[in-house]
């Protein structure tokens, strides 16, 4: 996320060394257990001390601004989706076959690469690196799990906490698993279908979890836990068409991306089922999903991405969504201070660079 969307309160010093303490205990338990899976929890270590930190720290506001007083529940609810999120990205570079990562190697890439040069085979090495990443993302969503099945709480409410840790996982696993089969561009992709995918894959982990958590954690009333879902995944929507118009034509310096991927993979988004329905699309849709695609045939299909309106559509949608959400902010039952961050938190994710 940009350092726009980063700009809430700092983090306490709890939460970083609690995070810091839980990886270090997995780092200590691998050390019996050979190098290479040692390795495997430094690397994820290293990963964890890197990012904005926008989840735990939307987490941590709310449950402060919703009168919580338990800081160490919130401390481990805020690792707890921390760690969720490492294990879906490290996931999702395995299902994208991406070995890079804000242009660092990732875990597939590193592994892989130590391996070829010991001798291994390209092949060899890419099956080792990948494997290194499952486990890895599996390991953290144990661990994120583990925290919260032991937070220190009334039992009802360790329950609620646990179903909607649950619920986001089982969500974003259809919202992967759906992003995946319209990038096989086996059934014509309709905006509906996109606007669905996101708001499964996107919205639900990265937004809605870490409010309703703190909801659910504060002993907030299910009308506002309510309200914070449908604006979580108001944000999430924003937060992911932004993102999609910045990985096609983004500023690369800023994104730490690279604007070809999401061509190269054939990456269905709204910009392109919007652009699929002009004339023109027939006349590059053959380089969509190359994964050898040229700088210079992009360039073809983002100039037809552009002239469709598809872009102009987009950003529309990004605006009209954000006023929904603003609205939608105004008019809930929510303490003002987390009205406020929440007002700007949707601005950020609609305007931001990178």
């Amino acid at each position: 996320m940009s350092d726009a969307t980063a700009d809430l309160r700092p983090l306490t010093l709890t939460f970083e060394s609690r995070l810091a303490e839980v990886l270090a205990r997995g780092q200590e338990r691998s050390r019996g257990f050979g190098a290479p899976y040692a390795q495997l929890w430094e690397s994820l270590t290293a990963m964890a001390h890197g990012g904005k930190k926008v989840r735990p720290r939307l987490l941590l506001d709310a449950y402060e601004a919703l009168g919580g007083i338990d800081e160490r529940a919130a401390v481990d609810a805020a690792c707890a989706v921390e760690l969720l999120h490492l294990a879906l990205v490290i996931h999702d570079d395995v299902i994208d076959k991406d070995l890079m990562r804000r242009g660092e190697m990732n875990i597939t890439g590193r592994f892989a690469s130590e391996a070829m040069v010991r001798g291994a085979s390209r092949s060899d090495a890419r099956a080792w690196g990948e494997a290194s990443s499952l486990l890895a993302g599996d390991l953290m969503l144990t661990t994120a799990h583990s925290l919260l099945a032991r937070l220190d709480i009334p039992e009802d409410r360790r329950h609620a906490v646990l179903d909607v840790f649950d619920d986001t996982i089982f969500e974003s696993a259809a919202g992967e698993h759906c992003d995946v089969w319209l990038s096989l561009h086996l059934d014509q992709a309709h905006p509906e279908d996109v606007l669905t995918m996101i708001d499964q894959k996107t919205a639900s982990y990265s937004f809605a979890a870490p409010l309703v958590l703190a909801a659910v954690l504060a002993g907030a009333p299910r009308d506002l836990i309510d309200e914070l879902t449908a604006i979580a995944r108001g944000i999430g929507v924003i937060y992911q068409l932004r993102d999609d118009v910045l990985g096609v034509s983004g500023d690369e310096r800023q994104t730490g991306k690279s604007t070809l991927s999401d061509l190269r993979e054939g990456k269905e988004t709204l910009l392109i089922a919007c652009a699929r329905n002009d004339p023109s699309w027939s006349e590059v849709a053959h380089l969509f999903g190359d994964a050898t695609l040229s700088v210079a045939d992009s360039q073809l299909l983002r100039r037809v991405i552009e002239e469709s309106g598809a872009t102009v559509f987009v950003e529309s949608v990004i605006a009209e969504r954000c006023e929904q959400v603003h609205a939608a902010i105004e008019s809930a039952t929510l303490p003002i201070a987390l009205q406020e961050q929440l007002t700007a938190l949707t601005t950020a994710c609609a305007t931001r660079t990178s």
